[in-house]
């Protein structure tokens, strides 16, 4: 039997940073149904789906005191786009524990383990500092062919998704299944007290992505592959930004790696079902 299926929850005064971010807008209507008071993070401060809405800046320290206030549990997103996470991350970390904060869940990535660079940083500490915890390292977003992302940018004007991944495959995820793990993982009565590589239920290439998409919107969609030193160039010309094309470089980098060709449990075991297919995804979420 699952974890979430065996185990009480506990409903609490739960923040959540990255409150308006793809993970962050599935996870705190699903906190909310299960009666915590949640407090919704963000630049804007604004609340949201039955939360309180509070002004979060990772960077702007004097914003921290009030979030964490009578806090019991936190989802931490990392800030966006910054190389040393730690250093904002650590010192929030240590006044949420003197504060009273007793679980922290947070949001890292698959590549990234315990004491790796940025988030396997915090990763590292998170256990040391708290008694009850759990690390979510998904892989590859199934959203990513939406939206702003680069990737859904590409496809959107030229109908092809440009990488330089090759054949190699990633168990892509559905945000919703991050999501519902980050949900158990901060209910439910008895800690994780683990990390979790969270995948969904099929690793695939983006060969493999591009039929799914083709079929799902009843348009030719293919996937171009480039050498890593062209991908940059290519994004470019559709207006995508250097620094955004550098990111998914790098990315495409560790998805040719192979490292990421594997699928896990984790969503199942947590939650008690098993995640979604792409297939599923593309049919209800994915448009031109």
């Amino acid at each position: 039997m699952s974890a979430g299926q065996s185990t009480a929850v506990v409903a609490g005064r739960v923040l959540v940073t990255g409150a308006t971010g793809t993970t962050g807008t599935r996870l705190v209507p699903l906190l909310v149904a299960l009666g915590n008071e949640v407090i919704a993070a963000s630049r804007a401060g604004a609340g949201t789906a039955g939360a309180t809405g509070v002004r979060f800046n990772w960077h702007e320290p004097a914003d921290h005191a009030d979030a964490i206030a009578g806090v019991e549990r936190i989802y931490l997103i990392p800030p966006s786009g910054d190389p040393q996470p730690e250093l904002v991350m650590l010192p929030f970390l240590k006044l949420a524990r003197e504060a009273g904060v007793r679980r922290v869940v947070l949001h890292s990535n698959s590549p990234t383990p315990a004491g790796g660079p940025g988030t396997g940083i915090v990763h590292q500490a998170i256990p040391e500092m708290f008694g009850e915890w759990a690390v979510l390292r998904p892989t590859w977003f199934m959203q990513d062919v939406c939206g702003t992302h680069p990737y859904a940018q590409m496809i959107r004007q030229t109908g092809t998704i440009v990488t330089a991944t090759g054949q190699a495959r990633a168990g892509f995820i559905d945000a919703a299944d991050i999501a519902r793990v980050a949900s158990a993982a901060l209910s439910d009565a008895a800690a994780l007290n683990t990390d979790l590589i969270l995948t969904g239920p099929q690793a695939l290439s983006f060969t493999e992505v591009a039929a799914i998409l083709s079929k799902a919107s009843g348009t030719a969609i293919r996937h171009e592959q480039v050498p890593r030193g062209e991908l940059g160039a290519r994004y470019a010309q559709i207006g995508v930004a250097a620094k955004a094309a550098a990111f998914v470089t790098v990315m495409d980098s560790i998805i040719a790696s192979g490292s990421e060709d594997r699928t896990t449990a984790s969503v199942e075991r947590v939650t008690g079902t098993p995640p979604r297919s792409f297939e599923a995804f593309a049919a209800a979420e994915f448009r031109l």
